[in-house]
């Protein structure tokens, strides 16, 4: 259906529908084995819907493994788990060429490595040397895989959620600034309430496992992801963008504060990854336009990990987390009078 007939915009207002139906279903299905995590949930669906990668962040305990394995068996997606272990190698993960025999011939064969999935959870991703860690660089950015002269194409949708427990620093390998930046969401996964461990904890004294519907096909989550990244987004929301994502970086455009707290500020896929969140909110909710609102939602999850806080920033008690909400409370919204109806050009 082409943009110019008429029929275009009821048919994208149907899609959207659709899709904030699928979302409401899906939460419903998962929500049958996790309790709350409402928020936490959303984010890790909307990176799924923009072909992003997700890190959790949480204690031991909080379900972070068993929530994965929720959103996999709603998806009707291949998904494997690795533990990370300090022994584990590049290989273990990619895959390895064999040297094999077939009708007494010999010849080279490639053995795929669990990357080779459409949902890869790595567990305790810091548990595991550097070395390791890069070998999942080029698969989370290029989305294929090179081992020796040869190169192979990863399954489409491929994504990785990752899970690293912030508290235990022993025997941890702390991630590099250029693997944490191909994350486009780093997730705190909080105790629940007290409500909501009540009813965890009644859970617990049943005896049945509940069992989860499929909600979407490859084939629904590869159109859906074409769906989010035409939503419109507006000037005066790439005008805000810019003007977060450069207030986290030194310098004169910098707060105050920043310019105390902060060694280096966040990149322009920061940028990238807020527009595609704001989209993925927006499209989850039905709304065929991305709000400053929307920006502001995915702020924390997206550039809390791209900001290094530096030794003033812990003496005056400052996490990463605070200097975002900083600058979300104190950059203004954009007058939108002034920018009419132009949204970005595709």
């Amino acid at each position: 259906m082409s943009s110019g007939d008429p029929r275009a915009g009821d048919k994208i207002a149907e899609y959207l529908s659709q899709f904030s139906q699928k979302r409401t279903q899906m939460l419903e299905q998962i929500h049958k084995v996790i309790i709350g995590q409402k928020q936490v949930l959303e984010q890790v669906l909307a990176s799924i819907f923009t072909r992003g990668h997700v890190l959790l962040v949480g204690v031991p305990g909080l379900a972070k493994t068993l929530m994965v394995q929720s959103i996999a068996q709603i998806l009707d997606v291949q998904f494997k788990r690795v533990q990370f272990t300090p022994d584990l190698m590049p290989s273990d993960i990619t895959g390895t060429t064999i040297l094999d025999e077939q009708d007494g011939k010999r010849a080279f064969r490639f053995v795929h490595g669990p990357i080779f999935t459409n949902i890869l959870l790595a567990d305790e991703i810091n548990r595991t040397p550097p070395k390791t860690q890069a070998a999942l660089l080029q698969a989370m950015q290029e989305r294929e895989v090179t081992v020796g002269q040869d190169t192979y194409k990863l399954p489409d949708p491929f994504f990785v959620i990752a899970t690293q427990n912030p508290i235990e620093q022993e025997g941890t390998y702390p991630l590099p600034e250029a693997q944490l930046d191909r994350f486009m969401f780093s997730i705190k996964v909080e105790y629940p309430s007290f409500e909501e461990e009540k009813r965890i904890l009644a859970g617990s004294t049943k005896n049945e496992t509940p069992e989860l519907a499929k909600v979407l096909t490859i084939k629904e989550i590869l159109n859906l992801q074409k769906l989010i990244r035409n939503v419109p987004v507006g000037d005066y929301v790439l005008d805000y963008v810019a003007k977060l994502v450069r207030a986290t970086r030194p310098g004169p455009e910098a707060p105050e504060m920043v310019n105390r707290t902060v060694d280096f500020g966040a990149g322009v896929r920061a940028g990238q990854f807020l527009v595609r969140a704001g989209q993925a909110f927006a499209a989850m909710e039905g709304r065929f336009s991305v709000s400053i609102d929307d920006i502001r939602k995915a702020a924390e999850p997206v550039l809390r990990h791209r900001i290094g806080a530096n030794f003033q920033a812990q003496a005056e008690g400052k996490s990463t987390e605070d200097i975002v909400r900083h600058l979300v409370d104190t950059i203004p919204e954009p007058d939108v009078a002034k920018y009419g109806n132009r949204t970005a050009k595709r």
